[in-house]
């Protein structure tokens, strides 16, 4: 298949692409600058212009595709609702470029929207409507184009990782230098579920080859991993002490994320391994804490 990639140039979308091309497919990859268009054509990529405040860009390019995979997403948090909706806009121009198609549709959710209850097991075949986080906005928009013959299929992210980033973790690395101490809320039991990039690279392709219409998968190697020991990783990493707050303190240390310093969010992913035979390899999340390079983070 000819695969329309937004965020080619990201830290997910760069491990998909080698998972698409291993696997006979070609890539067009979205990019907004010419040093990432040297960087997909380097890597036997399509390079295509586009960006996400312009959903005329999208259309074209997923209207040239037998199939896209939508992984690109603004991360600033400062402007949190600013930043929704302009996810929104972008799934419903691509979603409107596929109408009719029957064309598949890979689209990047988040492994908390399967959660039936705070602090409950996320599983696939649940979908938590009333999710107060904004972010649901990827699966309701999409899932309209269910009823117009497009192959949209869920792939839900738990924190994605390798020694350079860690999905919600390393925002905290720099409010943990910031601040001087490495902080987690009460007693640090509540979890985030974790998977490594390059088995979420092949997940990617999987849903894309194996999916069906309707279909969510939850890219999860680590079913939940406490606040706790990942912030006792990055106070052993960065030399900072380790300390826990009360509710009262959260704002002041976290800022914009302190919305997610209480979440419990642990997640299954036992119906995708058998769904897609996939099996996830690779270190965990804490051990991938251990082994990072701070001082090349720093330096990034």
């Amino acid at each position: 298949m000819r695969v329309f990639l937004t965020g080619a140039t990201g830290f997910v979308g760069s491990h998909i692409i080698p998972e698409l091309l291993g696997a006979g497919h070609q890539v067009l990859g979205m990019t907004r600058s010419d040093a990432g268009a040297e960087t997909l054509a380097a890597a036997g990529v399509e390079p295509y212009r586009a960006n996400l405040d312009d959903p005329d860009s999208l259309r074209a390019g997923a209207q040239s595709a037998d199939a896209v995979i939508h992984c690109a997403a603004d991360h600033d948090f400062a402007n949190f609702m600013a930043m929704i909706e302009k996810e929104g806009r972008a799934v419903r121009a691509l979603g409107e470029a596929l109408s009719g198609s029957g064309k598949p549709f890979v689209v990047t959710s988040g492994s908390g929207f399967g959660s039936p209850g705070p602090g409950q097991m996320a599983t696939e075949d649940v979908f938590d409507a009333a999710n107060p986080n904004p972010r649901i906005i990827s699966e309701t928009a999409s899932a309209k184009f269910l009823e117009h013959n497009v192959k949209v299929i869920i792939v839900r992210l738990p924190q994605v990782h390798d020694t350079r980033r860690q999905g919600l973790v390393s925002p905290l690395i720099e409010i943990a230098r910031a601040q001087g101490r490495v902080a987690y809320l009460g007693d640090g039991a509540n979890r985030w579920a974790a998977a490594p990039v390059k088995a979420v690279a092949q997940l990617y392709r999987l849903a894309l080859e194996q999916g069906q219409a309707g279909e969510r998968f939850n890219a999860v190697q680590e079913e939940g991993v406490a606040a706790r020991d990942i912030a006792e990783a990055l106070g052993a990493g960065l030399k900072l002490p380790v300390v826990s707050l009360t509710p009262d303190e959260v704002g002041a240390y976290f800022g914009p994320f302190a919305m997610f310093a209480s979440l419990d969010m642990p997640a299954s992913s036992a119906w995708t391994r058998q769904r897609l035979g996939w099996d996830p390899k690779g270190p965990g999340l804490i051990e991938d804490l251990r082994n990072m390079d701070y001082g090349a983070v720093a330096a990034h």
